[in-house]
């Protein structure tokens, strides 16, 4: 499989990757590097890209922070097969994972936030459209609530008043753990459309859709706008998002996740400690850890957990923000040595990293030696590198100074 696969990143043609027949073919640069005494091959190249079919439309829920699945699908569909176990121990939005389940394997997802769970379980559990109305028109609506936090920028009195009556309905539900597949779908809509930049959004207009501002910098969005809270049905809205959500899904597909959802284990433990998952138990492990302090995962939550009931000081006494290299490569260095323990013989890790600090540090070089340590075989480096159309600093990082926009994954293979 490893000499296939090298072979294949080699001789990789765009026309035979679910491109269009007129595109050109590039060819892979292949070149070899020396870190820490150790002889590292890289292969870059266009392996998937934006001007790839679009995802499936059940992907299309917005997380800071996320791959694309055209990433763990050229993995997925390289290393693995069907009934395989896929993993990804910092599951994010769970693009990992659902890419898993469309392509037929067994999935596990693991994150600190439970937010992770919530966006991610429910997209297993596709519900019909006239069941899902129905279900709707049964929560019942209190227009005399508020929130306990003042949310008068974000929403008219009469849609926070929904907000406020559907929280409490998910989370009484929660509490006497009877929350119905449904519910669970109502949950990860709502969850997504609580602010955002359309009309397809709870909230009056804000930036960015995967995260939420604070109030004060709302309320200055609002005038700098001239902007006033408009009523918007939530109901009316989370149905709207669903048919969006499932518009890709055939019946058969459908019945496929709900199958690979009674085999699925949905982990909120820290990376490095996941004793749930048994020994040398996974074929391929695809993720992207946290960088450094780049971001503050639950401050960028902090509307999506009070709707969840998550307590934010909590998680973020959990979630492990590492503020030098030094200190991150400590934590990753446990998580290698937890991956090795859970990955079956002949097995892979795809560990995707960024560069951080203006791409002064290249995390794919500190990410090398942690794996060797660990016990793992090194395939190689794979940057995945494609014209980038829009200027990007995401995350305080500028990956576009020479008009690309790159992923860089380590692979590692358990022999």
């Amino acid at each position: 499989m490893i000499t296939n696969f090298k072979q294949n990143l080699i001789n990789f043609n765009l026309t035979n990757n679910d491109l269009f027949a007129n595109e050109k073919k590039l060819s892979t640069i292949v070149d070899t590097i020396e870190l820490q005494g150790i002889k590292v091959d890289r292969y870059t190249n266009e392996f998937w890209t934006a001007k790839q079919r679009q995802g499936n439309s059940i992907h299309e829920i917005s997380y800071r922070a996320c791959f694309k699945p055209q990433l763990p699908k050229f993995f997925i569909n390289s290393l693995s097969k069907k009934g395989d176990f896929v993993y990804d121990p910092f599951l994010g939005r769970g693009t990992t994972i659902i890419e898993a389940g469309l392509l037929n394997r067994q999935v596990i997802g693991n994150d600190i936030n439970p937010l992770s769970r919530f966006l991610s379980e429910a997209r297993f559990l596709i519900p019909n459209l006239h069941d899902l109305k129905k279900q709707l028109d049964l929560i019942p609506i209190n227009s005399d609530l508020k929130a306990n936090i003042d949310l008068s920028m974000f929403y008219h009195e009469k849609t926070e008043s929904e907000i406020v009556s559907l929280k409490n309905y998910i989370l009484e539900k929660e509490k006497d753990n009877s929350l119905s597949d449904l519910d669970k779908w109502i949950r990860m809509v709502a969850t997504n459309r609580l602010t955002g930049h359309s009309k397809g959004f709870f909230s009056v207009y804000t930036m960015p859709p995967n995260q939420a501002v604070t109030q004060k910098r709302q309320i200055k969005i609002n005038e700098k706008n001239n902007n006033i809270p408009e009523y918007r049905s939530v109901k009316d809205l989370i149905l709207r998002k669903s048919k969006s959500l499932i518009k890709d899904i055939t019946e058969t597909r459908k019945k496929d996740l709900k199958k690979i959802h009674k085999t699925a284990i949905f982990l909120n433990n820290d990376a490095r400690e996941t004793k749930n998952i048994p020994d040398n138990f996974v074929q391929l492990t695809v993720t992207s850890p946290p960088f450094l302090d780049v971001i503050q995962y639950s401050q960028d939550n902090w509307l999506r957990s009070w709707f969840n009931g998550i307590n934010t000081e909590e998680i973020e006494k959990r979630i492990t923000m590492s503020k030098t290299v030094e200190q991150w490569t400590g934590v990753m260095q446990d998580v290698f040595n937890e991956l090795f323990r859970i990955t079956k013989k002949d097995g892979f890790v795809a560990f995707e990293v960024g560069e951080v600090k203006n791409g002064k540090i290249k995390l794919d070089e500190y990410v090398v030696p942690m794996g060797l340590k660990s016990g793992f075989n090194l395939i190689g480096i794979i940057i995945n590198e494609q014209e980038f159309t829009k200027t990007a600093n995401i995350w305080g990082v500028n990956n576009n100074k020479k008009g690309t926009n790159s992923n860089r994954i380590v692979l590692f293979h358990k022999i």
